[in-house]
């Protein structure tokens, strides 16, 4: 099947035929532009390129868009694809047009399907673009929508990656949009693609479905018009088919087969008023037992996309179930072009408040996305935002909130207000306390208890389901968690330094640079980061300060000479030995000792009950007695392994008690378990195995602590 290629003269009649005032002569002019700059290119069936721009533009036609609008449709691909720039098109069409077609070119090259960072900023700038101006999208809405009606020229490969992009992100933006006709083309153009056989089958089935209930539906409709007629009521009949990815949906959800659909074919009516539409409503329901749980009402309650329309399910004549859907004639208007409705004729930048309605979830979503690096956390966020699926609650003062279906009421504080969020402590629904992790349903009022001093938990991670609540719960614990590991880290290096009697200035001095260069750290602050976090020890920078001496320069007896950390140790019967203290028990005064002869060490100092001493010791010549002398202010390494609860905090807390008693953390390292627990490994200073007692006691009675041992 070959497209009908379209003329400028058809996009004219078709633009004047809503719009008799239009500047045509703009479109003119755009139309021979683009048509010389795209003169040597063909599209991938063959055809002059110059008939894809003129089809977006009449795409934005039927959609009754202003001129500069549909100008931009024509030009899109001119700056892209040709030696054309910005200039041109300023000079040529004016600032409006130049806006739209810049924007649009920022957007060319997306691709939504990978994790690319560079992905992630093109989309931002899609989103960026449409909430300067909502016209951007609509263009590339057009231009995506033509490319799926074409899309049997590309290969396979690239029919089934455009196709799953476009169901993913193009069609349920479109829904939030409000833009129905759009959402459903392009859904079904896509299920086309990727189901073949299935949506050959369901075009099947609809036709021979479609085929046997005219008749019924005739003898429905004749009913309904005699009934109007007889009470005074405006209305018109008409019928609707149920799209077939929207028939595939629900048979997904619900699991049950075509057979048992009962709304592929319904009946809509449209009426002039409001209050005309709940006088059908109670019509209908006088001729026809209506189905217990199949009334909504999305005129008192619209979607969040501002889609208002009473449905309901009757038992209609011969038992048969029909649906109706009742609405007023600009309800259907916005049913089906949602906010490009808001946009016919309008002037760049003068924003209506319905408009306003429509892409306020948008311009959150650009907050938001600012704490969202990540290419697929971002893509995340912006398909929880157009989640078709949603529930409606109320807030104390009776206003009406539209959330996803499975959120919490900590979903709903986020909701609000970012602080509302970070600071729940609790929450009643319909006046009854309940916990955070309730799931809220249609119609219950809900009210947060906040406190100035509470914070978010880790857990709360376990249950919400809003990509706001998400990201900010993330964004608050990795600042607090950062914040932590900065103070942890200024301590530790200030600590390592003392050490070596060095001063803390160093941190600040020049040598500081080389030392971030080669450690590939942009900051001072993400070097304590990075300290206090346990990815880079304090021992590892502070070891870059201190010269380093080559073996020539230092005899081996030097190296091996007794630290000053281990002085104290007397090995008997033997004078002037080498030796060190054993790094797999670290031992401290206080401690059995037992000494292990190393050929060319000299002697290693283990605890007696080192586990590791029957794999040593295979050999009792080798084994010699060790005692601690009088040791003064002398210090010992000793190593601390703590099990906690992982939640933010916890580190900080156990560093800040930990420095309370006067002992020096030379080392930390940290890490989280699948089942939210923490490991950390802490190597202090300690004076003897009395101190070391009393502290192990405080660590096991702080709140969060599960284990401790050396």
């Amino acid at each position: 099947m070959t497209e009908e290629p379209i003329t400028i003269e058809d996009l004219i009649r078709k633009v004047l035929s809503y719009n008799p005032d239009a500047d045509v002569e703009v479109l003119r002019r755009a139309y021979h532009f683009s048509s010389e700059a795209h003169s040597s290119q063909k599209r991938v069936g063959g055809t002059p390129y110059i008939g894809h721009p003129v089809a977006v533009a009449s795409i934005l036609a039927d959609m009754k868009m202003d001129v500069a609008t549909i100008a931009a449709g024509l030009l899109h691909d001119t700056i892209e694809d040709t030696v054309t720039t910005i200039k041109d098109i300023k000079s040529l069409f004016g600032e409006e047009i130049a806006f739209l077609v810049e924007a649009l070119t920022k957007l060319s090259k997306m691709e939504f399907m990978t994790k690319e960072e560079a992905q992630a900023e093109n989309f931002r700038k899609m989103l960026l673009a449409m909430s300067e101006d909502v016209r951007v999208i609509l263009i590339k809405f057009a231009d995506r929508l033509h490319n799926m009606r074409t899309l049997r020229h590309l290969p396979e490969n690239k029919r089934q990656r455009i196709a799953s992009e476009t169901i993913e992100i193009y069609a349920p933006i479109a829904n939030r949009l409000g833009i129905g006709w759009l959402k459903i083309e392009l859904e079904d153009l896509s299920f086309k693609i990727i189901m073949p056989d299935l949506y050959d089958e369901l075009v099947r089935k609809v036709a021979k479905k479609r085929e046997e209930q005219e008749g019924y539906l005739k003898e429905v409709t004749e009913i309904v018009n005699s009934k109007l007629k007889e009470e005074g009521v405006p209305g018109t009949v008409s019928w609707r088919i149920k799209h077939y990815y929207g028939i595939y949906q629900k048979m997904q959800k619900q699991k049950i087969t075509f057979e048992e659909v009962h709304d592929v074919l319904g009946l809509r009516i449209i009426t002039d008023t409001k209050a005309n539409c709940y006088a059908i409503l109670g019509l209908i329901h006088s001729l026809w037992t209506p189905i217990p749980g199949r009334f909504k009402d999305y005129i008192g309650v619209p979607k969040s996309n501002m889609y208002q329309s009473l449905h309901t399910t009757v038992i209609g004549p011969k038992g048969e179930r029909v649906e109706f859907q009742i609405r007023t004639t600009e309800m259907n208007m916005l049913a089906e072009h949602g906010v490009a409705s808001h946009w016919r004729y309008k002037e760049k930048g003068k924003v209506d408040e319905k408009t306003n309605r429509y892409i306020s979830w948008l311009r959150d979503l650009i907050k938001a996305q600012r704490e969202l690096s990540d290419a697929k956390d971002f893509l995340e966020a912006v398909k929880g935002e157009v989640v078709p699926e949603v529930l409606y609650v109320f807030t104390p003062k009776g206003e009406i909130k539209d959330m996803p279906v499975g959120s919490t009421p900590v979903d709903f504080a986020y909701s609000v207000h970012t602080q509302v969020g970070h600071r729940c402590i609790g929450a009643k629904v319909n006046d009854r306390i309940v916990p955070l992790k309730y799931t809220l349903k249609s119609g219950d009022t809900v009210e947060i208890t906040t406190s100035p001093t509470h914070g978010p938990s880790r857990d709360w991670l376990n249950f919400v389901v809003t990509q706001r609540a998400k990201s900010r719960i993330k964004q608050w614990i990795k600042v607090e968690e950062r914040k932590q590991s900065i103070e942890l880290g200024i301590r530790l290096l200030e600590g390592e330094l003392k050490r070596h009697d060095l001063s803390a200035s160093v941190l600040k001095s020049e040598d500081m640079q080389k030392v971030l260069k080669f450690f590939s750290i942009q900051s001072l602050e993400d070097i304590y980061a990075s300290v206090g976090h346990g990815k880079l020890s304090a021992h590892q920078v502070v070891n870059k300060f201190v010269p380093e001496k080559t073996e020539e320069e230092v005899p081996v007896t030097r190296i091996i000479r007794p630290q000053k950390e281990q002085k104290g140790i007397t090995i008997k019967g033997v004078d002037n030995v080498l030796y060190h203290t054993a790094k797999c028990c670290f031992p401290i005064p206080g401690d059995g000792l037992v000494g292990f002869v190393t050929r060319g060490k000299g002697v290693t100092i283990h605890r007696k009950d080192c586990p590791n001493l029957d794999r040593l010791a295979l050999d009792d010549a080798r084994i010699v007695d060790v005692e601690w002398k009088t040791e003064g202010d002398a210090t010992s390494s000793v190593r601390l392994w703590i099990e906690t609860v992982d939640r933010p905090g916890i580190l900080a807390n156990l560093s800040a008690l930990i420095s309370s008693v006067n002992v020096n953390i030379s080392h930390i390292k940290a890490s989280s378990t699948e089942d939210k627990k923490a490991h950390i490994t802490f190597i202090i200073e300690v004076r003897d195995k009395s101190q070391l007692s009393g502290l192990t006691q405080k660590i096991a009675q702080m709140e969060g602590v599960l284990k401790v041992s050396r």
